[in-house]
């Protein structure tokens, strides 16, 4: 899930990286989403914050967090993951 503020706009450098990675593994393994922080009140810690925040989530658990528009450590988080 890439976690944005409204006022700095989802992290679109990573998508790409996404769907590379969503069509190497399958899309039954992987699914993306964005939530905007100011209208989903469960993730209010994650506003104030000018940097993209990425939650991994397997079986409905929080597995894994990446601050930042890293490419290299969310592709490598995601084949962990995986």
């Amino acid at each position: 899930v890439d976690v944005f503020q409204a006022w700095c706009g989802p992290c679109k450098t990573v998508v790409d990286l996404f769907q590379k990675i969503r069509n190497e593994v399958g899309s039954d393994l992987l699914h993306f989403a964005v939530a905007e922080v100011d209208s989903i009140d469960a993730l209010e810690k994650y506003r104030g914050k000018c940097e993209p925040v990425f939650l991994f989530y397997a079986g409905g658990e929080l597995v894994a967090v990446v601050r930042g528009a890293n490419a290299p450590l969310l592709q490598k988080t995601i084949l962990e993951q995986l």
